[in-house]
């Protein structure tokens, strides 16, 4: 399966933060829920990195052109 775009991960994670917030889960549901929660967030985390890494770059492009 491939990995999630960022507004897809951040969507779900919404949802299982939600689902979590809400209770009456069981234990183990509520521990798969923050696993899947903790690979969503990470997933975002990534996402959200490479597009900083990619301002940045165009930043560093412009003041060079400057």
């Amino acid at each position: 399966m491939s990995e999630p775009g960022y507004e897809q991960a951040r969507d779900e994670l919404v949802a299982v933060v939600a689902k979590l917030e809400a209770g009456g889960l069981s234990l183990e549901d509520s521990l798969i829920l923050w696993e899947r929660g903790e690979t969503l967030a990470k997933i975002c985390d990534r996402h959200l990195a490479g597009a900083r890494e990619r301002v940045e770059t165009a930043l560093a492009a412009a003041e060079a052109d400057d």
